[in-house]
């Protein structure tokens, strides 16, 4: 039994030190000043998002990019609550600012899908930039991308997203878990093993998803949008797949305001992963998986005594520290401040919560945007 956590935990640090080893690779980009070229249609679906919006809104009519070179395209997705309204309210005093508000034709399983492939089917621009309705953006957001564009030969750009509030234990807790998937997810690019995104900020060209055939093949998949589409384009032609490491092109979203949801929006994440095509991100989600589950079963192991108290403690030293190398450089590119007393009681609850997070999204169903879907 000893030797079997060894070798689980010396996978897992080997993985994760390669994370950080990818992680310094992808070098930080810095904008270029060039003039703007680029043509853009920002896709956003939204579900009852009249909370969110104003914020997401205020932050695309400040944007610093020049309004005839870009369109926003909102599906409304059987919004109650007047979101359709809030928005055409908000902007039909934006004159100089091309908009339109679509309803979401349900064809699949799947809602976002169908409301992106809707709204790439109306856009009028060359490259797509999807994000979430509860974010807000940076005004430099579309200048980074323009520029990234400009001097690199891409055709999909995965960029960074962050969380904006962390009032509260549970928003610290999923920021420190937040930042941990985006390090691994620059991390596997540099090491040109990409096997995750983020829909709240992901930007490819519009004949590449024509091209894809965009879902086809994944529709009754609930959740995915980004990861499937990465997927696709990486086995059409990974050179064309970049990563935008730039800290004026970091997209803010909302942390989940309580455990349930929470809970239920990292079901819904697990569940996809069982779909994966890449045997290196099934590969991953399996070492890390194996490695917080026997962070758990290795209490009762210790005590009674058939693991030491020893090997114990070196397990739990060496995943911690590669954890905390990891974050620590994460937190440098955010901005975010990586406190050691705070990550050091996260971690004893990481491990808990994942297994229960894995476990639920096989045996149970998850809700989303208060619809329920099957794993």
């Amino acid at each position: 039994m000893t030797l079997l956590f060894c070798i689980i935990t010396a996978l897992y640090v080997m993985l994760i030190a390669t994370f950080a080893i990818g992680f310094d690779k992808i070098k930080v980009f810095t904008t270029v000043k060039t003039p703007e070229k680029t043509r853009f249609s920002i896709i956003i679906a939204f579900r009852n998002e009249a909370e969110h919006l104003p914020n997401l809104l205020n932050s695309l009519t400040e944007l610093h990019y020049p309004k005839d070179l870009f369109e926003i395209i909102f599906v409304d997705d059987d919004s109650d609550d007047g979101s359709a309204e809030l928005i055409y309210n908000y902007l039909k005093n934006q004159p100089e600012l091309q908009f339109v508000i679509l309803q979401n034709e349900r064809l699949s399983h799947s809602p976002k899908k169908d409301a992106i492939t809707k709204a790439v089917g109306e856009a009028n621009n060359a490259w797509i930039v999807t994000t979430d309705a509860d974010c807000t953006v940076p005004n430099t957001w579309l200048r980074s991308l323009d520029s990234y564009i400009q001097t690199n030969a891409c055709s999909v750009i995965a960029a960074p997203v962050s969380y904006s509030d962390q009032s509260s234990f549970l928003k610290r807790f999923q920021a420190l878990d937040f930042l941990s998937l985006m390090g691994a997810t620059i991390g596997g690019f540099g090491i040109k093993k990409p096997f995750m995104c983020n829909g709240a900020n992901f930007i490819y060209k519009k004949d590449i998803f024509l091209k894809l055939k965009g879902f086809t093949g994944n529709e009754s998949i609930a959740s995915g949008d980004d990861i499937f589409l990465l997927e696709k384009a990486l086995l059409d032609n990974p050179e064309q797949v970049h990563y935008l490491k730039s800290k004026t092109a970091i997209v803010s979203t909302h942390p989940q305001p309580n455990l349930k949801q929470l809970l239920e929006q990292r079901k819904r994440w697990a569940a996809k992963t069982s779909h994966y095509s890449s045997m290196f991100g099934k590969g991953v989600g399996l070492i890390v998986l194996t490695m917080n589950l026997a962070l758990v079963l290795a209490i009762p192991f210790v005590i009674t005594n058939v693991i030491s108290t020893v090997i114990w403690t070196i397990i739990v030293f060496l995943k911690t520290s590669i954890d905390a190398i990891l974050l620590y450089k994460t937190c440098r590119f955010y901005n975010s401040s990586f406190s050691i007393p705070f990550y050091l009681f996260s971690s004893m609850l990481y491990p808990v919560f994942t297994v229960i997070v894995a476990f639920s999204s096989v045996i149970t169903n998850y809700q989303w945007k208060g619809r329920v879907f099957r794993k």
